[in-house]
């Protein structure tokens, strides 16, 4: 009698293999080093200097510089890909993100995730899957919490669409859930090693900011970083799958638009040391390598932190487009969609001194 050995490979999972309320473990914890902080740098070429300079780090109450909040989310979504998203199309959006402590070279990322909600597409060939995922250190410490919904093929189109599950998710992350890490302290804040004079009190709301500078991204840059980040989506990884797709190339991880646009963000929120919250955020369009990707910002609140005044938070949100310079603040048309050079909306919160 034979028998047929079990699968060794993992295929990833296909949207029908999704239900509410299934817990997913994370294979691969992944200790940050400097090493990530230098090629992040690279990559993106950030410049806000509690996350630039150990002197400044120190200056402002923290025991060494830490690593960019948004290496922390890479590293933690990445972690997601395998189980979550290995067979997604796009990565569609976030909400309720918060950084809830600082990360520092050496320390162990490890993630799990909840299934939150489903909804099957029209199409019948795709649908939508909601996860709650958190990324602890190796002390068992929360450090990310988030909520992201992916769009999934499904293995068999004749499959029965399950009952539709949407989460309810806030619109913003309150400012009493919002997290100063401990010891930050804004009193003394170098505004000269910041690299602008410009603090909370300056900002207004409804101010909008073009960050003037670009980026183009190369082929090797976004490749180089799904790699960083163990992203193996076959959607941003593989040219021999995505040539025979709908857009015939593979698209640039959601997260590498991100981390540019905050870089971009530099010049006229230089002050904005750490980003405290995703609030919520779209890929409204999507990009490719040989894309320039430009920025502007719009200040949404200036929120008081409970009992601090050196410190505050603006809730801003950032715009990105390709291939078109962002002097003009563009976003969406007339018919309320974004215009099609629009690849990213993101609402979040970041920390900023006080006068």
């Amino acid at each position: 009698m034979t028998t047929t050995p079990a699968q060794k490979t993992n295929p990833g999972n296909y949207f029908e293999d999704f239900h509410v309320g299934q817990e997913l473990v994370h294979s691969s914890p992944r200790t940050v080093t400097v090493g990530d902080a230098a090629l992040y740098t690279a990559l993106y070429g950030p410049r806000f200097s509690l996350t630039s300079g150990e002197t400044v780090a120190r200056a402002m109450g923290l025991e060494r510089m830490p690593l960019d909040a948004l290496i922390v989310f890479h590293t933690v979504f990445g972690k997601t890909v395998p189980e979550v998203s290995l067979n997604a199309v796009a990565n569609l959006g976030y909400a309720a993100c918060r950084f809830l402590a600082p990360v520092y070279p050496g320390d162990t990322l490890a993630a799990r995730s909840e299934v939150v909600g489903v909804k099957a597409n029209r199409d019948g060939r795709t649908g939508v899957v909601y996860v709650h995922s958190t990324g602890t250190n190796q002390h068992g410490e929360v450090v990310l919490d988030y909520v992201r919904w992916v769009m999934v093929r499904k293995r068999d189109e004749a499959s029965p669409a399950p009952e539709t599950v949407i989460p309810d998710l806030p619109g913003a992350v309150d400012v009493a859930d919002l997290v100063v890490p401990e010891g930050l302290s804004g009193a003394g804040y170098d505004t000269d090693l910041g690299g602008s004079p410009h603090l909370w009190d300056d900002y207004e709301v409804g101010e909008r900011i073009d960050h003037v500078d670009a980026m183009t991204i190369e082929e090797a840059e976004h490749m180089t970083a799904t790699r960083l980040w163990h992203n193996t989506a076959k959607v941003h990884f593989n040219q021999h799958v995505e040539s025979q797709g709908r857009f015939g190339r593979r698209i640039v991880y959601g997260g590498h638009v991100i981390s540019i646009a905050r870089a971009l963000s530099f010049n006229g929120l230089a002050n904005a040391v750490t980003i405290a919250a995703i609030n919520g955020g779209t890929h409204s369009n999507p990009t490719f390598a040989g894309d320039t990707v430009y920025a502007w910002s719009e200040v949404l609140d200036k929120l008081e932190l409970p009992g601090r005044t050196d410190l505050g938070a603006l809730r801003v949100r950032t715009v990105a487009t390709k291939d078109l310079a962002a002097a003009d603040f563009p976003y969406k048309g007339e018919d309320g969609k974004y215009l099609p050079q629009v690849v990213l909306d993101l609402d979040y919160t970041v920390l900023i001194p006080r006068r």
